[in-house]
């Protein structure tokens, strides 16, 4: 179902085992997003397709200027050249624990950068959120199995996350002017009773939650009170990673992935791992600029 009541249509047909990261680069105007477990990172500008292929897992980044990104890998946070594929390492991310990759993360308001880590078995509580900022690289949480949903309100007063095996997401109070952690985290969806797995989330200019939850096929919409709105549906179970994409951002675009289908699973879902978009009565706010020091 739509708000709108059109109907998606494919934004990148390049299937992703495991879709992830998307974000939308206001300088170059273009639309980034990885495939984890294919190590590579993708873009769309229009009908341009570009690919880098990485030689570790990446999963989440961030825009420094036109033409470097933060990347953030299974060992470290890194400062990338998309011209010459160059990387130069910003910290070490648990590059110490073999086990654990990168997950979910997005530049924040205040020129920092939150990264979430997760174990490659998704084992219970190996995980943790961390967030780069000034050049310093400090973890917020841990104990955590698959945190998802980072993102951040329009006012500069809290954060969001989530941990998809639980079914919760929380929010994270912050200091607005410096975005570090304030308080205490409360509860802000418990979405336990619906059985819903939520994923990545984005914040619109009008300061709702949307929401990609994981074997649903939709991304749903709440308002700053945790109260459910409307869902956008999407032609994969398995959607992953929601962004407002297009120089308006007026385009919610959504990750899927394949990872852990079975060969029936996919022919009966052919499209598993493609990348949406659907014309939403919503606009999103630019993704901000990571700063380094």
């Amino acid at each position: 179902m739509s708000e709108t009541g059109e109907e998606a249509e494919i934004f990148d047909p390049r299937i992703c085992e495991l879709g992830e990261g998307l974000f939308w680069h206001p300088d170059r105007r273009s639309a980034f997003w990885f495939d984890i477990l294919g190590r590579r990172l993708l873009s769309r500008d229009g009908s341009e397709e570009l690919a880098w292929e990485l030689d570790e897992l990446h999963s989440a980044a961030g825009w420094i200027d036109r033409d470097r990104l933060i990347l953030a890998s299974e060992t470290g946070l890194w400062d990338f050249h998309l011209a010459t594929g160059e990387r130069r390492l910003l910290a070490p991310l648990e590059a110490d624990r073999p086990e654990t990759r990168s997950n979910d993360g997005r530049a924040d308001p205040w020129g920092g950068f939150w990264i979430s880590t997760m174990g490659k078995k998704a084992e219970k509580g190996r995980g943790a959120i961390w967030r780069y900022h000034e050049g310093e690289l400090r973890r917020l949480h841990d104990g955590v199995s698959i945190a998802n949903a980072i993102c951040f309100d329009r006012d500069r007063a809290r954060a969001y996350f989530a941990d998809t095996p639980t079914s919760t997401v929380w929010t994270q109070p912050v200091d607005p002017v410096t975005g570090w952690p304030s308080g205490p985290k409360r509860v802000f969806l418990d979405l336990s009773a619906e059985k819903l797995h939520p994923d990545g989330a984005v914040i619109d200019a009008a300061g709702r939650f949307w929401n990609a939850q994981w074997g649903s096929g939709r991304v749903a919409c709440y308002d700053a009170d945790g109260h459910m709105l409307f869902a956008e549906s999407f032609p994969a179970r398995q959607v992953s990673c929601p962004a407002f994409c297009g120089p308006d951002l007026a385009r919610l675009v959504v990750t899927s992935a394949w990872e852990g289908m079975s060969e029936e699973e996919r022919a009966r879902e052919p499209l598993a791992g493609a990348t949406f978009a659907r014309r939403v009565r919503a606009m999103g706010v630019p993704a901000p600029r990571v700063r380094l020091p």
